[in-house]
């Protein structure tokens, strides 16, 4: 370490470099990281919030929430400890008094019982009490400014719903979620309200011990876990490979390049290894600097990159779907000093070959 230390000191424009490249990697492979799993939790995290063991849709559905539709008495023929009725209709809104293409948003309403789990906790306002108002993810005040008591109309009708609440942590397939009622819901999705058993729903969300408890009596309808629900939501798989095959390649990328940069270093010192082996410094002693230089340039590099990660994300506007999960950016923070180590060892190769006789002259 005493040796490694003191060369990065005497070569400090050499070893910055380096520690550029490996901060420009990580900071990237950190910021690429902290996009996937924004975007991963936008697709889900309204269903994260139902913590339920698994969802009902029907048969012919193929697990597409929005190709599913079934008569709300058929809550009756799901066997679990809670069960929850459920509609879910995609739209667009635009505030009240707003036009042109900025004003439109992308939203969900899930139509739900108010009596049932599946009620969000709320952040701010109060619970829906009639049909026609709702409670809106956060984010549609923190990125469109819409506030408490603001008035959402429909895209292609007259349709109008009151924002009466906020909650936290409600996305679904990328857009915000409006909980309101069902008989709401059928409005919006049908244009009309059917209170009878007969009124249409989307699904049926069960809550029971696990998963395996949860019994069906009617051979239309289907049970998923939420976790193989969550896999078959349009787009969620593809975003999670892709992402995690960029990151992958990223890290393995790093590896290689500081491993190339530790080599071409050792070999330019080749003459210099080989007067210290023959002064009689082992070999051993040598490549443990190398690899302990490599340690040093890596954990400095990575550690700017994390800091400037977490700097970037406190100015990030809210639009880009940014998260962070510590547990992530510690195992990639490892991943990346570790394989930067593991490169290094190809240079410890060519130290263990070296001749002093042939170094020297």
């Amino acid at each position: 370490m005493f040796l490694a230390w003191n060369e990065i000191k005497h070569a400090k424009l050499r070893f910055t470099l380096i520690i550029g490249v490996m901060t420009l990697i990580s900071y990237l492979v950190f910021f690429l990281v902290g996009l996937a799993y924004g975007l991963a939790m936008d697709n889900r995290t309204s269903v994260d919030k139902w913590d339920a063991s698994g969802i009902v849709l029907t048969d012919e559905s193929n697990a597409n929430i929005n190709m599913s539709m079934m008569p709300r008495s058929l809550a009756d023929d799901v066997d679990a400890d809670e069960v929850a009725i459920l509609g879910q209709a995609p739209n667009v809104v635009r505030k009240e008094g707003e036009t042109g293409e900025d004003a439109k948003i992308n939203v969900t309403f899930f139509g739900i019982e108010k009596d049932q789990f599946l009620m969000p906790d709320l952040i701010d306002g109060e619970e829906f009490t009639e049909d026609y108002e709702v409670i809106a993810d956060i984010s549609l005040q923190e990125e469109f400014g819409i506030e408490l008591g603001d008035v959402l109309k429909m895209a292609g009708s007259e349709l109008e719903v009151e924002v009466v609440g906020f909650t936290e942590d409600a996305k679904f397939n990328v857009a915000p979620v409006l909980y309101t009622t069902v008989n709401t819901y059928q409005d919006v999705r049908f244009g009309q309200i059917d209170e009878s058993e007969e009124g249409r729903i989307s699904a049926i969300i069960a809550r029971d011990e696990s998963f395996s408890d949860i019994e069906l009596d009617n051979e239309d309808l289907r049970s998923y876990s939420i976790k193989e629900y969550i896999e078959e939501i349009p787009g969620y798989m593809a975003q999670v490979l892709t992402f995690g095959l960029m990151i992958g390649f990223l890290i393995v990328i790093a590896a290689i390049v500081i491993g190339i940069f530790m080599y071409v270093l050792t070999v330019q010192k080749s003459s210099l290894f080989g007067v210290m082996k023959a002064q009689g410094i082992s070999t051993a002693y040598i490549a443990k600097s190398v690899v302990a230089q490599t340690f040093i340039l890596a954990a400095v590099g990575v550690g700017i990159g994390l800091i400037l990660t977490v700097g970037t994300a406190f100015v990030l506007p809210a639009t880009v779907p940014y998260s962070t999960n510590i547990i992530f950016l510690a195992v990639i923070t490892g991943m990346l000093i570790l394989f930067a180590v593991l490169g290094a060892f190809f240079s410890v190769r060519a130290i263990a070959k070296i001749d002093p006789l042939e170094a020297i002259g």
